[in-house]
């Protein structure tokens, strides 16, 4: 909460008035509402770049495996993880040593492409729409990073993963996104997102999800190998 409040407050203070006089002259009366999402989203940017580099970035994985470990897919989990013998009550509980460095950090790239979007937002209404959207995509790209890990996918298979389901995974980044522009609940709805996920992944694992009607890029190269 203290980072958030921290952030958000910098950023009101020293960024949102210049933006705001420059906004203005694209954007008219609505200037006042873009800009406000404009900063939310800047705010949320670095609140995610701060708290899961150096703060959550453990606790989101223990998360994310957690609920893997709920929904019985350890099969999948005993990849990335050591799994506790016994039978706990709390699933947090069975998780052990890490094996494989989870999720991706912030790259230069995500920081680039993010700022090569902001100029959108001097399009009245619709750039701000589609600023959103664009976020929300590559939002959505970063969700199943943890799951593409453990499932042990090339950099290839993940990308044809990805581009044969945009759709479901822009949708989902997309109001992952709008949920951490929320002041003060970034954070919390971090986690949430991340409960999220897990939750989609376990569905994807026990072929609960029409996604799963579509063979996996592994398997389909395989195929393709055997022709």
């Amino acid at each position: 909460m203290s980072l958030s409040l921290g952030v958000i407050g910098f950023m009101f203070v020293f960024a949102y008035l210049p933006q705001l006089a420059v906004l203005v002259f694209v954007n008219g009366p609505l200037a006042a509402f873009t800009t406000i999402l404009l900063t939310l989203s800047e705010s949320s940017t670095l609140i995610n770049l701060i708290s899961r580099t150096f703060l959550l970035q453990d606790a989101l994985v223990d998360i994310f495996d957690g609920v893997l470990v709920a929904r019985r897919q350890t099969g999948v989990l005993a990849e990335g993880r050591q799994l506790k013998s016994g039978n706990f009550n709390d699933p947090i509980a069975k998780l052990g040593k890490l094996i494989k460095s989870p999720f991706e950090k912030f790259t230069p790239t995500a920081v680039v492409r993010y700022v090569m979007y902001l100029p959108l937002n001097f399009i009245p209404v619709v750039g701000t729409v589609i600023f959103v959207l664009l976020q929300g995509r590559t939002r959505g790209r970063s969700v199943h990073a943890r799951y593409f890990q453990l499932k042990k996918w090339t950099n290839s298979e993940r990308e044809d993963w990805l581009k044969e389901n945009t759709a479901p995974y822009t949708a989902f980044g997309t109001v992952a996104t709008l949920l951490e522009l929320i002041p003060f609940a970034s954070i919390l709805f971090s986690f949430t997102n991340t409960v999220g996920a897990a939750l989609w992944a376990a569905d994807i694992e026990s072929n609960n999800t029409q996604m799963t009607e579509m063979s996996d890029p592994r398997s389909r190269g395989e195929a393709k190998k055997d022709e």
